[in-house]
């Protein structure tokens, strides 16, 4: 059975027990604060089990992609060294809402497991949650005995709140849950030691795969429990393991979820991959084992790096944009360090997986190349750091004494080569040195503690005003509403406290699809509270207020800044127009890879592999600004999302949509697209349209920063009169640009003429400081505060003065506009047997006595700083190193 017919099964076999099969939500998570990425089939749910949202279906079914690698639930020091591990992986689940509970659960994930895939009974354990004195939770009876109309009772596993009680976060929606666990073992083995014995006890032949988590209740901030609305049935069963088993193979990278990654990673490697190779504790060779390791790393990783990247994720370094680059920079690092391959690799993987997956996440094939150029991009930019970081490891070892790499110099390595700890161990090792890790962990846990403190957001329970209230958004048609609080919490961020609303009904926009959020005022019975902002969290609208009325019980009147909202919604539609535009001029292969609008400027980003050319944006800016001409009506409407889709209407990547969507038209044959923003009534309300800047942002994404409406006409008015400022400062010339260019030219010779006159000078002062020289022993010493015009000119005098000494050491000063600039030049032969350094000297013993920074190379380096009182010192204090 091929992994593809073992997903189908599942689909089809809770299809026809009354399920609706709804496809996988983005793997990158957008509206919830508590998480980066999708890591359960449950996060998109997670209203439904809070009660904030009504499930459109009683009963889901669906194969949800994950990413475990940073948070509680982290596996990314497991992935490749065990068998069973994996940062991107697929989760099978079948959910109900307030529907079915335990018995049918139970009952269907024995009937799926034993009589549809076949899995003998006798290679089957299940687990129940034995209960918690400490929470006052008693032991799961129910599910304990719908087990036992199934299961002999000695396959029936009592488990402890770690291995039985499941819970995404430190809050959320939680419950019991009852694992399956299968024993993959030989027969006998399974003879000598029961597979009961073997349970949750990291065998990697004894594995969980599927576990019932029945969500009754939500764990509060306070860490306490209280009961969920409804009781809902959450099941999770890992794809890969599950493969896996009905495959008959050992490991999951045998199954051929993976082989076909693996034998591409041997066609461009010509290595070959070895199932059987063990790890050194267990006999086998080194090599032998981290060449393995490196093809399973590959073969995951670069599924969690495609399929981020195809749901809008790009690397970067900060949140989940860093979580993926620390991803492939771990893979670069294993095929660099164990493949022995010293060019790009992963990109070249992109067309295998996109194949493989094309009718399950098609979102990758329709974006390959996109993909392959962003992952070839940061491969190359690695690659080029892990050459440095190499260069930095030998100087290290170089001056290593002690037979032991000091904490602080793995982390540089680390930090800011991209070294991981057992890369910079490995180095050591091959040169007989040791690594203080503890030293090293102390650093890690000091960055740690700066970036949470730094970020660090603590949000208390929610204040429950209204039990049964619901909440809805009016704002489209309407500015201001009246309304009440439903509930409220307290949140404090960088030592600043602030409150946030949710109303029974809100005309407040909440900040989504690069539309910024809403600003205005809330009147509590005359008293009126400022809101700053508005965010979504998960499908709550949240309104941020920095102090709580008198009175929050009193009907509120909710009214947005309707100017502010307005001059927003105009570069919204122009963004609509943009991206119809920018598809025409420079082909369909554009697409949005994010967008910011306000009331000031848009922002968007879209994938095109070359800069634009100024008659690409001269096209663009013309076709946008005819659409606004021609006052076209913009016409919204809700649709079933394939009805939208077969209009043509064009979806994000990465963006999540409902069964019905909101359609904003701009004339059907131009642009129809997804959108839940808020936008003009016609485009000639738009006036005008101007691209200010296109640049780069990342691999194969391109930028543009545009104004439209009021912005635009002031951007316009300011242009004109600084233009007209330049003509009179130029005596209003008729030809203004003939005007400029003379003056260029003039500019360029009195330069040529400055430089020649300054080369003349320097000669005189290089010819005074060759009759100023010392021999200090054995080498020439030139120290001096020199009259000159520019930093630079420092640098040229000691080119000059090599060719005129031999072993020396340089050290010019000079006071430039009261500011303190230095450079020092050390002989090539001084350099190696004095073991003297200009970059060290500068950084070590020169920036602290002028307040400054600076650097170079070995033999010449420079300085600037803020005081240029010490100047003589720093002759001293060069001169006292010989």
């Amino acid at each position: 059975m091929t992994s593809a017919e073992i997903r189908q099964l599942f689909m089809e076999f809770f299809r026809n027990k009354g399920h609706e099969i709804v496809p996988s939500a983005p793997i990158v998570v957008k509206n919830d604060p508590t998480l980066l990425f999708t890591n359960a089939g449950m996060n998109q749910f997670k209203d439904y089990f809070l009660g904030n949202k009504k499930a459109p279906f009683a009963r889901v079914a669906d194969t949800q992609k994950c990413l475990r690698v940073s948070g509680k639930h982290n596996d990314l020091e497991e992935v490749g060294v065990d068998t069973y591990h994996h940062t991107m992986f697929e989760m099978l689940g079948n959910w109900s809402f307030g529907n079915y509970f335990k018995k049918e659960a139970i009952a269907w994930s024995w009937e799926l497991l034993t009589e549809v895939y076949k899995i003998p009974k006798d290679r089957l354990y299940v687990t129940y949650f034995e209960g918690d004195a400490a929470e006052n939770l008693a032991k799961d009876e129910e599910a304990y005995n719908e087990w036992a109309k199934l299961v002999a009772p000695d396959r029936i596993l009592p488990g402890n709140k770690k291995d039985n009680f499941w819970e995404m976060g430190d809050t959320g929606p939680c419950g019991p849950c009852s694992e399956i666990h299968v024993d993959c073992r030989s027969d006998e083995e399974r003879k000598k030691i029961s597979g009961a014995e073997r349970v949750n006890k990291d065998d990697a032949q004894v594995i969980e795969i599927w576990n019932n988590v029945f969500m009754e209740f939500n764990r509060k901030k306070d860490s306490t429990l209280e009961p969920l609305p409804a009781k809902h049935v959450d099941t999770g069963m890992g794809f890969e393991r599950l493969v896996r088993v009905l495959q008959g193979k050992q490991s999951n990278y045998d199954s051929d979820v993976f082989t076909g990654t693996l034998a591409a990673i041997e066609k461009i490697t010509n290595k070959k991959y070895d199932a059987s190779a063990k790890p050194p504790s267990e006999g086998g060779k080194p090599t032998e084992w981290l060449q393995a390791v490196a093809f399973r790393v590959l073969a995951d990783h670069i599924r969690a790096i495609s399929f981020t990247l195809a749901d809008g994720q790009l690397p970067s370094n900060t949140g989940a944009g860093y979580v993926i680059r620390r991803i492939l920079r771990r893979a670069v690092r294993y095929y660099y360090s164990y493949l022995d391959y010293k060019q790009p690799l992963l990109h070249q993987l992109v067309p295998v997986l996109a194949e493989q997956f094309k009718t399950v996440f098609p979102e990758l094939i329709q974006q390959q190349d996109f993909v392959a150029k962003v992952i070839k991009e940061e491969e190359d930019a690695f690659l080029r750091t892990l050459e440095k970081g190499l260069k930095k490891i030998d100087e290290i070892i170089a001056s290593t004494k002690n037979k032991i790499v000091n904490g602080s110099a793995a982390f540089e390595l680390y930090d800011t080569y991209g070294f991981p700890i057992d890369l910079t161990k490995l180095i050591a090792k091959e040169n007989n040195l040791d690594v203080d890790e503890e030293a090293f962990k102390a650093e890690m846990q000091q960055q740690k503690d700066r970036a949470r403190a730094a970020t660090a957001i603590n949000a208390e329970d929610w204040v429950v005003l209204s039990e049964n209230g619901s909440t809805s958004f009016v704002g489209y048609t309407e500015t201001q509403t009246e309304a009440k609080v439903l509930k409220y919490r307290k949140v404090t961020a960088k030592g600043k406290t602030s409150f946030q609303l949710v109303l029974t009904k809100t005309p407040f926009y909440a900040e989504s699809g690069g539309q910024v959020g809403d600003t205005g005022t809330l009147s509590f019975s005359g008293e009126e509270v400022a809101v700053i902002d508005t965010k979504k969290e998960n499908d709550l609208i949240i309104h941020f207020v920095e102090k709580l009325p008198t009175n929050i019980t009193a009907v509120v009147e909710a009214r947005i800044d309707a100017a502010r909202r307005a001059r927003t919604a105009v570069h919204h539609s122009a963004t609509h127009l943009l991206h119809a535009a920018l598809r025409k001029v420079l082909g369909t292969h554009v697409a949005q890879k994010g967008s910011l609008v306000n009331d000031e400027y848009l922002r968007f980003d879209f994938s095109h592999f070359a800069k634009m050319t100024t008659e690409e944006i001269a096209k663009v800016e013309a076709i946008v600004n005819e659409k606004i001409r021609a006052n076209i009506p913009v016409v919204i409407k809700e649709l079933p999302k394939d009805e939208a889709l077969k209009l043509g209407a064009m979806a994000l990547f990465g963006e999540k949509y409902g069964d019905v969507v909101r359609v904003v038209v701009m004339d059907p044959a131009y642009s129809v697209e997804l959108c839940g923003g808020t936008h003009v009534g016609a485009t000639g309300e738009l006036g005008l349209f101007k691209i200010k800047h296109e640049s780069a942002v990342a691999a194969g994404v391109r930028r543009i920063e545009a104004i439209s409406g009021l912005a635009a006409e002031q951007y316009i008015g300011e242009q004109l009169a600084q233009l007209h400022q330049v003509k009179e400062e130029l005596k209003n010339p008729a030809d203004l640009l003939k005007a400029i260019q003379n003056l260029a030219a003039e500019n360029s010779e009195v330069k040529k003429k400055l430089e020649h006159l300054e080369n003349r000078i320097l000669v005189g002062v290089r010819n005074e400081l060759l009759h100023k020289d010392e021999i200090i022993n054995g080498v020439t010493f030139v120290g001096d505060i020199v009259e000159v015009g520019n930093a630079d000119a420092l640098k040229k005098l000691c080119f000059d003065l090599k060719n005129h000494l031999n072993d020396h050491v340089v050290v010019l000063c000079a006071n430039i506009g009261g500011k303190p600039y230095v450079a020092v030049g050390v002989a090539d032969t001084v350099a190696a047997a004095r073991q003297l350094d200009a970059g060290k000297i500068i950084k070590e013993h020169i920036a602290p006595l002028i307040k400054g920074g600076g650097g170079g190379q070995k033999t010449l380096a420079t300085a600037g700083g803020q005081d240029a009182s010490n100047l003589q010192q720093v002759i001293e204090k060069v001169k006292s190193l010989l």
